[in-house]
């Protein structure tokens, strides 16, 4: 198509014509005034020769007359005007061979309509029509940057001209639009260039196409081209191309482009491009626009059948590679109209003829649907039965098909891939291909299985998966591929197949069929499950990844299901699952935020503990001994708000065992935490975000309604039948008030211990919680009654009285609250007058320290004031002796000789022999440490004792 796009060379300039001309000929269209050349030829320099050409050229392009040129097409009174017409058009042709310009646009348009009305009398037009469509094939010339703005309205409708010009029945013409419509996406610059213009920008004429909505021009013109095919494959690429925009797309799609499409898959072509271009178009439809509007338009009968049968003709006859791309292409197509409810791929037998197409290898049943079919082991024959097991998942999603899958043999097929991987190839697959076939095989299982489940239990699929599961454990040598989809992380182990075939057994054990998880325990289901959950939970500490964190948590899930409402199957849970619980309750905070999965697996862990532990005392106490509780509390603590719910209805169903209270009593968190203390401040967080109004001490401030948040005061009364509940009623779910209510009202209003005054008064609010609830559905019942009808004066008393009894009790409770903060105030200033005391005597005793410091000071430096103080201390040393006498007593002097300090005297004593005559007497006895008195004595048996 590059030739296209080049000009022809210009043709040699006409000779001189004689002075006799035709009257309707334009002296427009006569070769430009020139020098007359009589008198000899003019010298010219060669700086000026250049210059005097491009003058020359820009006089012969402004020479073009196109408004005399469009009144002579529109002249139809002579007959012999056509040869001149003809000659005009040629003379346009010639002069604008590098590109139209862009100001000339809106005259070209008119000169191509009038051309293209002529065309269909005179055929003689038809060539030049198409020299001056092909002139639009090149880029537009403009004098200005500007000029592509100023000049887009123009340059649009003249593109968009062009489709209007497929009116035009003439093969020639239109094949020739469609010649230039492609051009466009691939330009190329002419090999001269104007003197003062520049072409515009490569992509300035795929916009004006897309403003110009040439795209919906073309798919209505499909109509008139209908039973010429090559005509068709003409406007067909050029649609594929126009098909790269997400506009054109949008415009192809308001002319039903999906549907007009489709209905060509399989038209008559050797070739082969018919439907080869209209699936191009289609995938570009489907990518580039919305989905569902597209698969809207293929989901009439007509379309289906032709999908069907282009389908099946590629598939029985199809030999070359890109046949068989093009078969999986429409495949996927197919695959896409499956997922429409409303398109009927069951009426026209399209879902039947895949269902057997997806199962033939597996299940050798001969079907006349598939006579004569052998699949090869290539790659688009392994896609294909890829994209087969794919459409067996979507068709499980269609209640109306699951009857077709039910009477087919899909349930034994997709178990023949659940065993181990026994040999490196299987039925002439690779390895790398049996184990994405495998997966995927088991991935389609999944949804199969839960809408198929009598074929599920028929086929004993449990014992297959099971064994399978054993096999995924074991120290069997295999190497996945880990190179599809579904293997991912499978790569050297065998952890794909575990996770798949665990997503299975979950899909069938979320029904909560007795018949199924029967089944499953009768074979040891519980303590398999427990053995896999341990082996990767050890995997897991090697290495953390999402798919082990996914393994864990659907066993947890699992053993949940299994588990629940029986008993026997809790206590054989109970001691190896609660040692299995235990780690994952005390998995690391921050490891929340990871991203990988640990989320799930903590709320998997608490649903099995829920599950699988509480009913059961034997694994309840077992529970308990482990400190399961405090790790509950533990995890309460952290304050992560979607753990709230969960674990709060766990404590509670637990208090159900009398063990449990002190358990919860005892545990402390941080900062000496208490239980009570944690549970309070869980009350107020869940008010403040509910909008309950409180003052700044937490009191109640509406006594009205003293617990109702923001929310529940908007709304209106509306009178519900009494099978439906109030708001009041539903807000006790939506929160988790009521459970903190119901933990508190175990562990008991009094003597709660670490609980501030500001506790207390929350508190209050709490103790009468059932009470201001029972008043808010009250309230909700008067309103109600009102709206209906009027109470008789009886009942309107006794409403009005019930109605002021939560009000009371509202003011009764913000009395407590207030005398609980007046003595907490009286409280804290006693406290401040002791602590202002203790202050005081300490502030005296240094006051005291500094006086004494500076005395001694005083005596040392001053020797009169030591002289007094020396006789103040004799005076009062001499006042303390005893007045009474000792007779025949000796008397010791008190006085130190010789004393050189200017300080009084020291801890220094002299001691005195004893005079004899005193000898005999109370100091007789020396030894007197070492009697002991008899009070001593007896203090020291007590001790002992």
């Amino acid at each position: 198509m590059a030739s296209l796009a080049v000009a022809e060379p210009p043709a040699s300039r006409a000779p001189s014509r004689s002075p006799a001309r035709s009257p309707a000929r334009s002296p427009a269209l006569s070769p430009a005034p020139g020098p007359s050349r009589c008198g000899g030829e003019r010298h010219r320099s060669r700086s000026g020769a250049g210059a005097d050409l491009g003058a020359v050229q820009d006089a012969q392009l402004r020479s073009v007359d196109l408004n005399h040129v469009i009144k002579l097409l529109e002249d139809s009174d002579s007959v012999n005007l056509e040869k001149e017409q003809l000659k005009a058009l040629k003379k346009i042709v010639k002069r604008f061979e590098n590109g139209l310009p862009l100001k000339d646009l809106a005259q070209i348009v008119e000169i191509l309509n009038l051309c293209a009305e002529k065309t269909n009398e005179q055929e003689a037009f038809t060539e030049p029509l198409c020299e001056l469509i092909k002139l639009c094939g090149l880029p537009f010339q403009k004098k200005k940057s500007s000029d592509e703005v100023s000049y887009s309205v123009a340059a649009s409708k003249s593109i968009a001209q062009l489709g209007y010009l497929m009116r035009v029945p003439s093969s020639q013409v239109r094949i020739q639009i469609c010649k230039c419509v492609v051009s466009f996406y691939n330009m190329e610059l002419p090999r001269k260039i104007l003197p003062g213009y520049q072409p515009t920008s490569a992509n300035y004429k795929i916009q004006m196409a897309e403003l110009g909505g040439l795209a919906e021009t073309l798919v209505l013109s499909l109509a008139l081209v209908e039973n010429h095919l090559t005509e068709k494959l003409w406007v067909l690429k050029a649609l594929q191309h126009l098909s790269s925009s997400g506009v054109n797309c949008g415009l192809m799609m308001k002319a039903q482009a999906a549907s007009r499409l489709c209905l060509y898959l399989n038209g008559v072509d050797p070739s082969g491009q018919l439907v080869f271009r209209s699936s191009e178009i289609l995938w570009n439809l489907l990518e580039n626009t919305s989905k569902e509007e597209v698969v809207n338009q293929l989901s009439s009968l007509e379309c289906v059948h032709a999908l069907k049968e282009a389908f099946v003709d590629l598939l029985l006859h199809g030999f070359r590679h890109c046949d068989h791309q093009l078969r999986n292409d429409l495949l996927v197509i197919a695959t896409l109209l499956a997922e429409n409810p409303a398109a009927p791929m069951i009426e026209s037998g399209f879902t039947k003829l895949l269902i057997v197409l997806a199962t033939f290898t597996e299940v050798k049943i001969p079907n006349p649907l598939v006579k004569g079919l052998k699949l090869t082991y290539g790659y688009e024959d392994f896609e294909l039965k890829k994209l087969l097991f794919n459409v067996i998942g979507v068709l499980s999603k269609d209640p109306c098909a699951v009857q077709l899958l039910s009477e087919s043999d899909v349930m034994p097929a997709l178990l023949c891939y659940v065993k181990p991987n026994q040999k490196p190839g299987f039925h002439d697959w690779s390895a790398a291909q049996y184990e994405e076939l495998q997966l995927h095989a088991i991935a389609v299982l999944a949804s199969v299985a839960p809408v198929l489940i009598d074929k599920y239990l028929s086929c004993q699929a449990n014992t297959l998966l099971l064994v399978f599961l054993e096999w995924c454990i074991g120290q069997d040598p295999f190497f996945g591929q880990g190179n599809s989809f579904h293997g991912t992380g499978g790569r050297g182990n065998k952890l794909a197949q575990m996770r798949y075939s665990l997503r299975v057994l979950r899909s069938v054990v979320s029904l909560y069929d007795d018949a199924v998880n029967l089944n499953l325990c009768d074979q040891g289901a519980i303590s398999q499950l427990l053995d896999i959950l341990k082996y990767a939970a050890n995997k897991s500490k090697e290495k953390e990844d999402a798919i082990l964190l996914e393994i864990q948590a659907d066993i947890l899930f699992l053993l949940s299901g299994l588990c629940e409402n029986d008993l026997h199957r809790k206590e054989l849970f109970s001691y190896e699952g609660v040692d299995t619980l235990i780690p994952f309750l005390q998995m690391d905070p921050k490891k929340l935020y990871s991203g990988l999965g640990h989320n799930r697996l903590l709320f998997s862990a608490l649903d099995c503990l829920w599950s699988c532990v509480i009913g059961c005392y034997i694994a309840e106490d077992y529970f308990l001994e482990k400190q399961g509780i405090f790790l509950l509390l533990d995890l309460l603590a952290l304050n992560q708000k979607n753990l709230h719910n969960i674990i709060l209805g766990i404590l509670v169903e637990f208090c159900d065992n009398p063990k449990t209270t002190s358990h919860i009593s005892t545990w402390r968190g941080e900062k000496d935490q208490t239980a009570a203390h944690l549970l309070i401040e869980l009350w107020r967080q869940e008010e403040l975000e509910l909008g309950v109004k409180r003052d700044r001490f937490g009191r109640i401030v509406d006594v009205k309604q003293p617990i109702a948040s923001s929310f529940q005061k908007q709304q209106e009364v509306i009178p519900l039948p009494a099978s439906c509940p109030s708001f009041a009623i539903v807000e006790i779910s939506e929160n988790i008030r009521a459970k903190l209510y119901s933990l508190l009202c175990k562990l008991g209003f009094e003597n709660l211990p670490g609980l501030s005054a500001k506790d207390f008064v929350t508190l209050a609010i709490i103790q009468r919680y059932i009470d201001f609830k029972v008043g808010e559905v009250w309230s909700e019942l008067c309103a109600e009654l009102k709206e209906e009808f009027k109470p008789v004066s009886s009942d309107e008393e006794a409403l009005k009285v019930i109605s002021e009894v939560p009000e009371d009790t509202g003011r009764i409770v913000a009395a407590l609250q207030t005398e609980v903060l007046e003595s907490q105030h009286h409280q804290e200033i006693q406290e401040e007058e002791k602590t202002y005391k203790k202050i005081q005597a300490i502030h005296k005793q240094r006051e005291m320290v500094t006086k004494s410091w500076e005395n001694f000071l005083t005596r040392t430096s001053d020797y009169e004031a030591l002289k007094k103080a020396k006789k103040l201390q004799e005076k009062s040393i001499e006042t303390s002796r005893s007045k009474l006498k000792i007779e025949n007593g000796t008397v010791h002097s008190t006085d130190i000789k010789g004393l050189g300090t200017t300080i009084g005297s020291g801890r220094l004593v002299t001691v005195e022999s004893t005079p004899p005559q005193l000898i005999g007497g109370p100091l007789a006895v020396t030894d007197l440490s070492l009697k002991k008195p008899a009070v001593c004595e007896r203090a020291l048996k007590n001790i002992k004792k």
